[in-house]
């Protein structure tokens, strides 16, 4: 090949790679943020509103506790998930006040997560649901 095609190949491939990035970085910079609550804060993910009210941890449990309400659904619960370093936890439902699914009226009780994997004491609770997730940092 001649010198000219290849310097007229290597211009168009990175006028390509150019528009590809520039590209990406419009779609990224149109994205909605992630916000992250605070114990207090309530938030609603598909028909299901969610408040979490507290959170305690010993001995390699979690305890959070929440109100639920919006929708009569007893395995609304699935979508909660605890996220530390190192580990994901779904909810144990033990206790006495434990959480069995969410009602149409608000409900308060109380989640249980296992910690023993976790690595550091930074948790995040997550919950998911119709394709809408919310966060709360929690430690």
């Amino acid at each position: 090949m001649k010198t000219r095609t290849l310097l007229l190949l290597a211009v168009t491939c990175g006028l390509a790679i150019l528009v590809a990035g520039t590209v990406q970085l419009l779609r990224l910079a149109n994205q909605d943020k992630a916000t992250v609550l605070a114990i207090g804060e309530s938030a609603t993910a598909g028909d299901a509103r969610v408040e979490v009210t507290a959170y305690d941890e010993a001995d390699g449990i979690a305890v959070v506790t929440v109100s639920l309400s919006g929708v009569d659904d007893p395995d609304g619960l699935q979508g909660f998930t605890l996220v530390g370093a190192g580990a994901v936890s779904e909810p144990s439902g033990t206790g006495d006040d434990a959480c069995t699914g969410f009602t149409v009226e608000p409900v308060s009780c109380t989640l249980s997560f296992a910690t023993t994997a976790m690595k550091t004491a930074d948790r995040l609770l997550v919950f998911t649901r119709a394709d809408q997730t919310v966060r709360w940092k929690l430690a």
